[in-house]
């Protein structure tokens, strides 16, 4: 079989696709106050583009996938999508990351379908400064979300930006809520993907940062084994039920075993996170290619994988200004 492979030896097996570029919610870090311009519906993929570039790149070795937006439940339709991409048994793992403002209806018919994991973005446990970071009153909503999830057969992990000045303070929280819950609660170093760029903070909660302030408040911190490609690092407090982590996704120390690539709701194909977009599979499709045209271009695209994100933001003159939104979450 072909393989999707970097000229660093990395193989590629994990798609993060983004469904749409529209979200029901506006948190500080991902887009301004008044949103970000949303492109004609006719730009974005259509479910059968979708489900085409997941099938081809499965066959070239992409097992994985994790769908994200924008806010995926937010696009009609996006059920449906799932039930026909749990046909593909070429696919291990279908995973999602979402808001939750808007799945708690689904939650038994995701249980039925070939879904391995939600990822539940969650930054705040109380509901004014939630109310703050979101834009939105939906803090009752996404709760009740985390609720039913963390009850359900999904394995659950919960998504926290860690925001200088916003929600430091409920670091400790978020890891007391892995003791008697079997969820994962994974920190996020905040990056600059908010529609303006980076954001002037008056301290930097990095990697080291956040470790080190948990430390302060538990006498043990276990380090547990982390997979090869995992993007985060991470721990257990003795005798807790689940587990925390922490994603250096802006100090980028996870590159050397990326096996990742993003797709975005137009079709914008990026090998790296930081870089701006190699091609446009959208239009390569509309265009009349056939699958073995697809997986050449893949196949020579990957080939090219920057070794890390730094060498992708140089590569684009540092200008990393768009909406995570836009990117694709």
């Amino acid at each position: 079989m072909q393989e999707l492979k970097d000229k660093y030896g990395r193989k590629i097996s994990y798609l993060r696709l983004a469904i749409t570029d529209r979200c029901n919610l506006r948190c500080k870090y991902c887009m301004p106050a008044n949103g970000v311009d949303i492109v004609n519906r006719k730009e974005l993929l259509s479910y059968k583009e979708m489900y085409r570039i997941t099938r081809v790149l499965s066959e070239l070795g992409v097992n994985k996938i994790r769908l994200t937006g924008g806010e995926p439940f937010v696009r009609k339709d996006f059920m449906n999508f799932l039930e026909s991409l749990s046909f593909n048994d070429k696919l291990d793992e279908i995973n999602i990351t979402t808001n939750g403002a808007l799945i708690s209806k689904h939650i038994k018919k995701l249980e039925e379908l070939k879904i391995n994991a939600i990822n539940l973005s969650i930054d705040s446990l109380q509901k004014e400064k939630f109310a703050k970071i979101t834009r939105r009153d939906v803090f009752e909503n996404v709760f009740d979300t985390f609720e039913k999830l963390e009850k359900s057969n999904l394995k659950l992990k919960l998504n926290v930006v860690v925001q200088s000045g916003f929600n430091t303070d409920e670091i400790i929280d978020f890891v007391e809520l892995s003791k008697n819950k079997d969820i994962a609660v994974r920190f996020i170093e905040e990056m600059p993907f908010n529609g303006k760029g980076q954001r002037d903070m008056k301290e930097e909660w990095n990697y080291n940062k956040i470790i080190n302030h948990i430390n302060k408040h538990f006498p043990t911190v276990e380090t547990l084994l982390n997979n090869k490609s995992s993007t985060s690092r991470n721990f257990r407090i003795p005798n807790y039920l689940g587990t925390f982590g922490i994603i250096p996704a802006f100090t980028r120390t996870i590159c050397n075993d990326c096996n990742r690539i993003r797709i975005t709701s137009t079709g914008l194909f990026k090998n790296c996170l930081f870089d701006g977009g190699v091609f446009n599979v959208r239009d390569f499709i509309r265009n009349g290619a056939s699958d073995n045209e697809l997986k050449k271009l893949f196949i020579d695209t990957v080939a090219n994988k920057p070794q890390n994100g730094f060498v992708a933001e140089a590569a684009r003159n540092n200008d990393i200004s768009e909406s995570m939104s836009s990117i694709g979450g």
